[in-house]
């Protein structure tokens, strides 16, 4: 069967381990890459992070879907010189290596380019390939607070908060993603590839709305504000008598009328002072304090049905059980079931949807070297005594 997805026909070799390198493979791998995941013998550390099952995490069948895994020791020069081998007849590379370490191994940009002169290289590092600061380790956690996220998220006057994903590594992640499609579309027309250079902190700051120019033009820090947004009223969480919560964005001027009307508050609904957003920011409390006051006396449920009846938005706050039990969830193919040792396990689906050349996976992330022969036997050429030569030197697995 031909595959159709955009991707179809492009090799990736990902050189990167943990996150934001092979998530970045996992989107180009869904959407019909053919990806070649280089770990060291030992295999990604990712593979034993968080819940682990018969071996594995369980996040990483789902992290390494599509991949073809193919164990290296970079730090053998034989290793080194198969690595380099594999380059020269990729399409892509990417890798979330400290800068300066794949030069330092001869892999650099210019040495697969001498050869390969196609080749689209993309690099994720935590500051970047160049300036003061792109040899510092950076990880997610740092980088989220150098770009600027962290001082805006949480409660005014307390610590700032961390969100318990690695938020600065998947954001790099779509960022080299989408880079590389760029570049794909470029060489088109140049014949030549470019390199890709992805900065955890930048990939945060990218997310950062308006921030830059408030300040810049009226010396505004944007601070943090809890539940709410600054200069956007009404929208914010309110807790219910049945105790869960609620998030109500009734910030539309026509909108924020329907809501205070559902609310029995028709004098704040058609009080002209807060007929538009700056009044309404104005009086954020009083509305606030109107709106909690009303949860608090209604179930969720109650108080979804009666304002998406009146097209406010709302929606309740999910955690992980209730989203698989969503059925908008599952109309909307959110999860994939794949088979983990004989036992059926869901992975999420990659976004975004495409009506004519959707993604998809074909194989969860495998054992550790399962496509070693596949790779160093069929691509690079190496015959069965070199393969296990390079098993019993430990340059392989």
């Amino acid at each position: 069967m031909t595959d159709n997805r955009p991707l179809a026909g492009l090799r990736v070799v990902e050189m990167g381990q943990l996150l934001a390198g092979p998530f970045a493979g996992t989107i180009l791998g869904y959407f019909g890459a053919e990806v070649i995941k280089v770990e060291p013998p030992t295999g990604d550390p990712i593979r034993q992070w968080r819940e682990v099952k018969d071996g594995n995490s369980l996040w990483y069948y789902s992290l390494a879907r599509n991949k073809k895994s193919v164990t290296l020791d970079l730090k053998a020069e034989r290793g080194r010189e198969l690595a380099f081998d594999l380059l020269t007849k990729a399409d892509i590379v990417i890798e979330n290596f400290r800068p300066g370490a794949m030069e330092s191994w001869g892999l650099g940009p210019e040495d697969i380019k001498a050869h390969n002169p196609g080749i689209i290289y993309a690099r994720i590092s935590g500051y970047g390939q160049d300036g003061p600061f792109s040899e510092k380790p950076g990880y997610a956690s740092v980088t989220e607070g150098y770009g600027g996220f962290r001082y805006i998220n949480g409660e005014p006057g307390k610590p700032p908060v961390r969100p318990n994903i690695s938020l600065g590594d998947t954001l790099a992640a779509i960022h080299a993603a989408l880079g590389v499609a760029f570049a794909i579309i470029e060489r088109t027309k140049s014949g030549e590839g470019q390199i890709v250079d992805v900065a955890l902190y930048e990939s945060i700051f990218n997310v950062l709305e308006g921030i830059v120019p408030e300040f810049d033009g009226a010396g505004v820090i944007r601070e943090p504000s809890g539940t709410t947004i600054t200069g956007i009223v009404p929208t914010n969480t309110y807790t219910c008598q049945d105790g869960k919560h609620v998030v109500i964005g009734g910030n539309g001027d026509s909108i924020y009328k329907r809501l205070m009307t559902e609310a029995g508050r028709e004098d704040m609904a058609n009080d002209p002072e807060l007929a538009h957003n700056p009044g309404r920011v104005v009086h954020q409390e009083a509305i606030d304090k109107a709106l909690a006051d009303w949860c608090a006396t209604n179930n969720s449920r109650d108080i979804i049905d009666r304002l998406e009846a009146v097209r406010v938005p709302v929606g309740p706050i999910y955690d992980v059980e209730d989203m698989m039990a969503d059925p908008h969830y599952q109309a909307r193919g959110m999860f994939e079931t794949v088979e983990i040792n004989g036992q059926p396990l869901k992975i999420p689906a990659i976004l975004p949807k495409l009506s004519k050349t959707p993604g998809r996976t074909d194989w969860p992330g495998d054992v550790i070297g399962s496509h070693n022969d596949e790779v160093l036997g069929e691509l690079l050429g190496l015959d069965t005594a070199e393969r296990s030569a390079l098993r019993d030197q430990g340059v392989t697995s």
